[in-house]
């Protein structure tokens, strides 16, 4: 931004030194620089600059997504301490040897009310393990949810940096329509007092033309990057979202080497914790497999409530006590307990090979991300200290020549094209170093690598 405003007031200053000192006399110029900043000014909205900082963290409270994951997490936490717990006993009333021509009570000795208790027993060991793999998939459920949130934040970084580099670029095409304007008007006043050619005039009002259509595609492709941030935030996608004119910061420094970032990666990536906790999960479901060919158990008591009395004994007939021990066998373990086995191996095995996959492409993401970042930061130092430089004193030097009848207008023209085509790559490059360095970032399991 700062080598376009720079570059139109050295155009200004250079113009109004000149035979053209009439024309710029006449505010051609200002009214076009007046043009630009009032119609700015009317595109904004009233809200004020929504910053990198505030669109992230407005995002982690209010994202649909990472509230779904929060709450599936929250919601895992709750089933471990389900799924160590005994099976719940089970109390019977029941009345046994009922007469059913009276269904008198204390007709008959045998007959009795009769309270029961039972409760199973899983093999020694079971409850523990149930209760591991459950905790396991809990804490997977966790570093779940915070990878989502760290992917989130990169995804908001992202599109902010997109939709201020997309501002920058229309305010450079902005600031170009003026000053083709302005080539027009001396095209057009060189044609009058024949000293410029007519095709001059037509090179300059087609240039306006491109530069209009550019604009207008700006505009769809911010719109499009507008309703995504918004979708990010929870928010309406057709809320308008006016950035502030300077970013954080430009600065690209140096970041760590692959191996530091993936030895990070390894021991801070959640989505890498998360499918360890999986395998540990699968692991201790095999174990628990193995335990399924020892027997469960149940034990209970009954109480049995006669009535009536007892006439051989000649006392009230005395109430019966049961106790009962019941052991599972599993007769059927070839074709169920068995089986159950091989099926956690190969689910242990698919835990495994997902970790594995996982990894790899953490370590792609890294390596990937860390490449576009080095080729973006490259790319920028070179338009800061070479590209626009020289296309800036190259568009100075065309104009110089051009007052002079010593170049022709259609290099003027390129000249600043090329110009304005390197300004708006310069901020491109900045975007995307920026964006590779959030997701280099969430790829190594870190909120922010550099801001």
């Amino acid at each position: 931004m700062s080598f376009m405003r720079g570059n139109a007031s050295h155009f200004i200053r250079y113009w109004s030194t000149t035979s053209l000192r009439p024309l710029m006399q006449k505010g051609v110029v200002a009214g076009c620089i007046l043009l630009f900043y009032s119609t700015g000014a009317s595109a904004q909205v009233d809200a004020g600059p929504l910053t990198l900082s505030e669109a992230v963290e407005i995002a982690v409270s209010a994202n649909p997504r990472l509230a779904l994951m929060t709450a599936q997490a929250e919601a895992l936490q709750y089933i471990p301490s389900q799924a160590g717990a005994l099976p719940d006993p089970t109390f019977g009333l029941n009345a046994m040897n009922l007469p059913t021509d009276t269904f008198n009570l204390d007709q008959e000795p045998m007959t009795q009310v009769q309270i029961t208790f039972s409760q199973a027993i899983p093999f020694p060991g079971k409850r523990r393990l149930m209760e591991e793999a459950a905790q396991f998939e809990a804490n997977a459920g966790l570093a779940r949810a915070d990878d989502t949130r760290l992917a989130l934040m990169a995804q908001v970084r992202t599109a902010w940096w997109r939709l201020f580099q997309l501002d920058r670029a229309l305010e450079i095409v902005r600031q170009n329509q003026a000053l083709m304007r302005d080539f027009i008007e001396i095209a057009q006043t060189k044609y009058r007092v024949g000293d410029g050619l007519q095709q001059d005039v037509l090179l300059a009002q087609l240039e306006l033309s491109r530069l209009l259509d550019r604009e207008l595609r700006l505009r769809g492709v911010r719109e499009t990057t507008e309703a995504s941030v918004n979708a990010l935030l929870d928010r309406q996608t057709d809320q308008a979202i006016l950035l502030p004119e300077a970013p954080p910061s430009t600065v690209l420094p140096d970041v760590p080497t692959d191996a530091e970032l993936l030895q990070v990666a390894a021991a801070d990536r959640p989505a890498l914790a998360a499918e360890n906790a999986l395998v540990d999960a699968a692991r201790a479901r095999v174990d628990l497999s193995e335990k399924d060919l020892r027997p469960n158990f149940m034990v209970g008591a009954g109480y049995g409530v006669r009535q009536g009395d007892d006439l051989l004994r000649g006392r009230n007939r005395p109430d019966f006590l049961s106790l009962m021990f019941n052991v599972s066998v599993p007769l059927y373990s070839k074709s169920k307990q068995r089986q159950a086995l091989a099926q956690r191996g190969s689910e242990l095995s698919q835990r495994q090979f997902s970790r594995n996959d996982t990894l790899r492409s953490i370590q792609a993401s890294v390596t990937g991300n860390r490449s576009d970042y080095e080729a973006a930061r490259e790319q920028v130092s070179l338009l800061e200290t070479a590209i626009i430089p020289q296309a800036q004193q190259t568009v100075a030097s065309m104009l110089a020549g051009y007052q002079v009848n010593e170049v022709d207008f259609l290099n003027v023209v390129n000249s600043q094209i090329t110009l304005y085509n390197s300004q708006i790559n310069y901020w491109e490059a900045i975007s995307t170093a920026k964006a590779a360095l959030a997701r280099l970032a969430a790829a190594a399991g870190m909120e922010v690598l550099y801001e």
